[in-house]
Formats: structure tokens, sequence, C-alpha cells
């Protein structure tokens, strides 16, 4: 399975948007600079012999609020993270989770089998289970005198 990882943004650019996630959060500005996806849960993906396993971090998802879908080969978990609202009277000084879209994409081996992809939530772990397609095996023909 090949690992698709969307970044279009260059070394800098990361560190100034993580520098200036502190002081945007909770502003409700939105606009050109607002990042398509802002976290990306972290995920691990096992090949077995007959399906490949995918689990990714989502605590405080809600299952609602996550979206697994195919095509073109092209697996893509989406969903988003709510938190609450705070402001100075509540005393709140850091934020460190982060919140919001999130956006994974992974290429699909030929191998996969789109139909019976599979995905489940609980504890906040996403497991999608995608099974492989049965090898087609060579088949030997028989040469009979004619």
């Amino acid at each position: 399975m090949n690992l698709v990882r969307f970044e279009p943004w260059s070394i800098a650019d990361l560190v100034q948007r993580d520098l200036n996630r502190f002081e945007t959060r909770g502003s409700g500005r939105s606009g050109p600079e607002t990042p398509a996806s802002e976290w990306a849960p972290a995920v691990d993906i096992v090949e077995e012999k007959d399906r490949f396993l995918l689990w990714a971090d989502v605590p405080g998802v809600s299952r609602s609020d996550i979206d697994v879908s195919m095509e073109d080969g092209v697996l893509t978990i989406a969903g988003e993270r709510h938190t609450d609202k705070h402001d100075e009277a509540t005393g709140v000084r850091r934020f460190e989770r982060a919140s919001g879209r999130f956006h994974r994409r992974f290429t699909l081996p030929e191998t996969a089998d789109a139909e019976g992809i599979a995905a489940r939530s609980a504890n906040g772990i996403l497991e999608v289970t995608i099974p492989k397609l049965p090898e087609v095996q060579p088949r030997r023909i028989t040469v009979e005198a004619a």
C-alpha cells in the first residue's frame, strides 16, 4: 500500500502556520490562509496475507463526524474534531490538542478489494479493514493428441 500525504507548504510555511495557530484559534477568521486540513491523525498500516489493516488515532471524534470513502483507488479518511469555546474569563491559558477538520488519503494497490472495505470506530481508534482480492492462480493447460 502506497502512502500519499498532502504537504503543500514548505518547511518555513509549516513553522509559521504552527506559530500562527495559537494566535488565530477561536478568532473565527477564515480565508485563503485557512488550511484545508487543520490536523492529521496518526495512522498505522499493516499488510496481512488476506487484508490490509489501517488504524487512525481519532480521540474525541464522533463516528458521525468521520467519513471514509474510496474512489479511483484512493482511500480517503476525513472528519472533524469539535472543541468547546473558551475565553480568558474561563481561565484557559493553553491549547495543545488539535481540533478542526482532518483529511488523509492513501493510494491502494490493485490487489485491494474496494467493495469489501469496512470501517469501525471504538475508543478513539478508527479501524479500516481492506480485504485483498483472491489471487488468480496460473492455470495449467493440458496438451492433447490430435
